[in-house]
């Protein structure tokens, strides 16, 4: 189970997560992280895009705890029925909604952590920090470092 933060304005038109460019980028790790996105369950810890408009496009809003918390009967719900063996958290909201909010993914990401949510618990970036990337160099780098932490993934579900 890969749980990001909420959907994107593409996600949010389609009614599927990770559809957008994070979401082709995801795709693209995965594959080459030999994890096949047909046997994972892809989520989100708020269901709704909140955004705010910037001329005809609309603009991610990072959501706030109230939201977090309203949306936490869901997630969990999925949590109980998929009964994932590994919950992968992209990103710092879904991290902390899920593992606390001290945890740090720039501290701890790539790390299998105890957890009574599933057997293997961790934790990555999101995708779309690495399109946010500063220059290509950057992007390349950490698009390597994203599908290494999917390698160690892969490595336990195989």
């Amino acid at each position: 189970m890969f749980v990001g933060e909420q959907p994107g304005n593409e996600e949010d038109l389609a009614g599927k997560p990770f559809v957008g460019p994070a979401g082709r980028l995801f795709d693209a790790a995965l594959a080459e992280a030999g994890i096949d996105r047909n046997q994972t369950y892809v989520t989100n810890v708020v269901k709704h895009f909140k955004w705010e408009p910037r001329g005809k496009r609309r603009i991610h809003k990072k959501p706030n705890a109230q939201e977090i918390a309203a949306c936490r009967p869901w997630l969990q719900a999925e949590i109980d029925v998929i009964k994932p063996e590994v919950i992968v958290a992209l990103g710092a909201t879904a991290a902390q909604a899920l593992l606390g909010p001290q945890f740090r993914v720039t501290k701890q990401r790539g790390q299998f952590l105890e957890s009574t949510l599933a057997p293997y618990v961790m934790a990555t970036v999101h995708p779309s920090s690495i399109l946010r990337a500063p220059d290509e160099e950057m992007r390349r780098l950490e698009q390597r470092r994203f599908v290494d932490d999917l390698k160690k993934l892969a490595r336990v579900i195989k």
